[in-house]
């Protein structure tokens, strides 16, 4: 049975190279960031159940644009270019730096970050940078561990409830939640959707 969720509809928008390119502020907006070997543009595409929305690279770190899925009028889906993958030289990462806490810090329509983990590396120092400025600028987290269908049922469980417990001892824990997530598996999709649907303030109700 396919779930239905209000992501299904998404459609391609815009790709801006930079920040000074995106659409005009307004409305809502929720960013996906991560590691480029994270599953970002795998998770989108599960998400919005189809394949080709975010295109997934055989080389990770390729996608360099930052890529808008409209959801509605007043509502996307931001696709942040991926990290720390790539070979790329020390000045472009500084770069994508300056980028990607300019965008976290100034961007009024962003309403929330969907942090992506490969769940056998989480909290690598990317994603630690990400959620402190995240929390500096007081914005909701949900962290994606992902490829879960990697790591049987148990020790995915034991990820999880470690990387909850960071949280809740950093005294996050009520702005950054987590959890499991497989697009392989199509996991973890249900609870995702209701993280995003309180994040871009979609009514649960209103399912047309």
């Amino acid at each position: 049975m396919s779930h239905q969720n209000n992501y299904q509809g998404a459609e391609f928008l815009h790709s801006a190279p930079d920040l000074t390119r995106c659409p005009a502020e307004g409305g809502a907006e929720v960013a996906f960031a991560g590691r480029s070997n994270a599953g970002k543009s795998s998770a989108i595409n599960t998400l919005t159940a189809n394949k080709k929305l975010a295109r997934t690279s055989k080389t990770p770190g390729r996608t360099q644009l930052i890529n808008y899925f409209k959801i509605d009028d007043q509502r996307s889906l931001v696709d942040l270019p991926g990290y720390g993958y790539a070979k790329v030289p020390m000045a472009v990462k500084k770069k994508w730096n300056k980028s990607l806490s300019t965008y976290l810090y100034e961007r009024q329509s962003l309403k929330g970050l969907i942090l992506l983990m490969d769940i056998r590396h989480p909290m690598q120092e990317f994603d630690t940078m990400m959620l402190n400025w995240a929390i500096e600028r007081e914005l909701p987290v949900h962290i994606l561990l992902t490829k879960a269908d990697k790591l049987k049922k148990g020790p995915a469980k034991t990820t999880l409830l470690d990387v909850q417990k960071n949280l809740r001892e950093a005294n996050i824990a009520d702005l950054v939640s987590a959890q499991l997530f497989s697009s392989l598996k199509k996991e973890g999709i249900k609870e995702l959707t209701r993280v995003l649907d309180k994040m871009l303030e979609i009514d649960a109700d209103n399912t047309e």
